[in-house]
């Protein structure tokens, strides 16, 4: 019996998303087969106190050697793919779907002479028209219910259809008007034929003209305030599109084919792929791969298909869907291993577009969960460190590093920030953000040596106090005031033993000379450029060249990307707020609560730039005095468009961006 704690997944890494997850045991047989609305939430319930368990529960978990999970968009996919490899796998402690119940779907019986609007499930017959398959049968009928007051065919069985054309009388249907009533011969075998067809023309996907009348018709009782009638028609609305909704992982047109999704970075690619045979998800399949050369999407591409096929193995499908397309000889060789056509292609639209998408979430997934994984283990960590310090000749490994960056918009709103890493692991609690004031331009490098300046001199100064909390005679202007549970400002704690500058030569020397300026001579000092990942150091006219799969080279990237995020969302902020006090926050007599109340009204300021002072007026509070101020103020400016959250008036993005839709509008 295996302890669930050893194959227990780490803290965080499962997604919060839904999806199906398989056991599998000590062979890689899967054993249990689930779906959850949350995975997290799902997967942690087994990994309690065993004895908490159903004894059933307690065996499986148990008896399985690992678990694993695939993420998918809703809880109708969850259902749907976790049905597909209970059918696949037929793992030994699953009870559900062992009874070969298979999903229901809508049929026309066009073999019969008056045909039948039906429910079905099951092997398909000749003669019969299927449209589905659906995740909700109850979704199946309530549309039909629906589509009977235009299309009244006949939905019940032979036996009630004989016995009506025995006494001459229709069934309830026929008297309400939701049955064209053949059985009585209100309408002859070709009329009723011709009306089935017409269903079946609905339901192919010529809906909407039908929509478009429904949502006339509720508006046109809504204004005629018949509330009742509008409310029964939105329902009806609802569950025409439930009932029409289509499904990204079951595939209706039996479909084989292998989708293939990458997820990568600079120094590793995810790759997914799922098997689709006859419409559904069979299996699926994935790895991590180092990029130990300069290799683009499509390069990747070609390296997983001759991975997935080379070995002659895996059959080839006719359809092959990737995220970008390689080099023609690459289709000419899976024709050749298939022995017909091939269609290498990326999906551009409907469902298999959707499935595509579901695959990049789980390629997306899995790079997370293997990042997640090298980052938590103390191996990988301590080795990391170690060829940290052996690349750059340290005395010794660097348990504290710090990363400086600098972010700003075409030389205005310059920022900077301070990450720190101890023991190779973020700590989120001694980052700082710095603002430059003293100068604007694109000036990097006077911007970096300003600001380790600043760091370390205010760390000089709170070495003199020691053990004080005082604020320092020179706290320099723009430092993000941290502080403590009492109030008092936080410290810059000790140096660092490695300080990380996000750029090359020059920003590496920037950060030295500004060491030097202040005495400091024992923290290391390098620099990692972007473009080719090489590790600079002061002084030094060639870069260190780490192997793109190291350890090292890895947590660096890390540190500077951490030091990037952190910046950029700081520059924002500063940004939103500069642009925002430039717009409103000037205009005479509007206050904070009415300058929220427009941007949540308008969406943006360029729709509120746009407004009339009597659509001003409309807003809460603001009367036509304020509103031809707001207007008056707003023309002499200079025209932008912000994004604006108009539950809480914030701009959200930059001039680039469009306004968020309000409650009930569509994007």
């Amino acid at each position: 019996m295996a302890d669930p704690s050893t194959y227990r997944p780490a803290p965080g890494a499962i997604p919060l998303s839904p999806g199906v997850y398989k056991f599998r045991d000590a062979h890689g047989r899967v054993i249990y087969v689930g779906k959850a609305k949350s995975l997290r939430q799902r997967l942690s319930s087994y990994f309690q106190d065993v004895a908490n368990l159903h004894p059933r529960t307690a065996t499986m978990v148990t008896t399985a050697a690992s678990v694993e999970w695939t993420v998918v968009s809703t809880e109708v996919e969850a259902l749907q793919l976790e049905y597909s490899w209970i059918k696949e796998f037929d793992p030994r402690f699953n009870v559900k779907y062992r009874d070969d119940k298979s999903y229901p779907e809508l049929a026309v019986t066009l073999n019969e002479e008056f045909p039948r609007v039906q429910v079905m499930r099951g092997a398909h017959k000749k003669g019969v028209r299927y449209f589905g398959p659906y995740g909700h049968a109850w979704a199946i009928r309530e549309t039909v219910d629906l589509l009977l007051r235009v299309f009244p065919v006949r939905t019940c069985s032979n036996g009630v259809f004989k016995r009506a054309q025995q006494v001459g009388r229709p069934c309830l249907l026929g008297y309400i008007g939701k049955c064209a009533a053949p059985c009585v011969g209100r309408v002859t075998a070709d009329e009723h034929r011709e009306l089935a067809e017409e269903f079946c023309d609905f339901m192919a996907g010529r809906t909407g003209n039908y929509l478009r009348r429904l949502e006339a018709q509720m508006q046109e009782a809504a204004a005629d305030m018949e509330y009742e009638k509008a409310a029964r028609l939105r329902d009806d609305l609802g569950a025409l599109r439930r009932a029409m909704e289509k499904n990204a992982v079951v595939l209706a047109d039996g479909t084989d084919a292998d989708l293939l999704a990458l997820a990568e970075d600079e120094l590793e690619a995810a790759v997914q792929i799922f098997h689709v045979r006859g419409g559904r998800v069979r299996g699926q399949r994935g790895w991590v791969t180092d990029k130990v050369e300069d290799v683009d999407t499509a390069g990747l591409v070609e390296h997983a298909l001759q991975q997935l096929y080379g070995a002659g193995t895996e059959p080839v499908p006719r359809e092959v869907l990737v995220p970008a397309v390689p080099e023609e000889a690459v289709r000419e060789w899976l024709c050749t291993l298939r022995g017909s056509q091939v269609d290498l292609r990326v999906p551009q639209r409907g469902d298999k577009k959707d499935l595509m998408e579901t695959v990049q979430r789980n390629a997306q997934q899995a790079l997370a969960l293997h990042k997640t994984k090298r980052a938590s283990d103390l191996t990988t960590r301590s080795r990391a460190l170690q060829e940290i310090a052996d690349a750059l000749e340290l005395d010794s490994v660097p348990l504290r590093i710090e990363c400086f960056d600098i972010s700003h918009l075409q030389g205005e709103d310059v920022v900077a920030s301070m990450v720190v890493f101890e023991d190779g692991l973020a700590r989120k609690s001694e980052y700082r953000r710095f603002q430059i004031k003293g100068f604007e331009g694109q000036d990097d490098v006077r911007s970096m040596h300003e600001v380790i300046s600043r760091r370390f001199r205010r760390y000089l100064q709170e070495r003199e106090q020691t053990g004080e909390w005082a604020v320092p005679e020179e706290v320099p202007d723009g430092d993000e005031a941290l502080t403590d549970e009492n109030g008092r400002p936080k410290r810059f704690a000790y140096p660092p033993q490695l300080l990380v500058v996000d750029g090359g030569q020059p920003q590496v020397a920037a950060a030295q000379r500004a060491l030097a300026e202040l005495g400091i001579d024992d923290v290391a000092v390098c620099g990692l450029a972007k473009r080719l990942e090489e590790v600079w150091l002061p002084g030094q006219d060639d870069p260190v060249v780490l192997p793109r799969s190291s350890e090292g080279l890895y947590l660096l990237q890390r540190v500077r990307d951490e030091a990037h995020r952190f910046a950029i969302g700081y520059q924002r902020s500063k940004r939103a707020k500069r642009l925002t006090a430039g717009e409103l926050d000037s205009v005479p007599g509007l206050g904070e609560t009415r300058r929220r109340a427009l941007l949540k009204h308008f969406g943006s300021l360029k729709k509120l730039r746009a407004a009339t002072v009597d659509e001003l007026c409309e807003v809460p509070g603001i009367g036509r005095r304020t509103a031809e101020t707001v207007a008056a103020a707003l023309a002499s400016r200079t025209p932008a468009a912000f994004a604006v959250n108009t539950a809480t008036g914030e701009i959200i993005e930059d001039s680039t961006a469009t306004a968020v839709p309000r409650s009930g509008e569509e994007t």
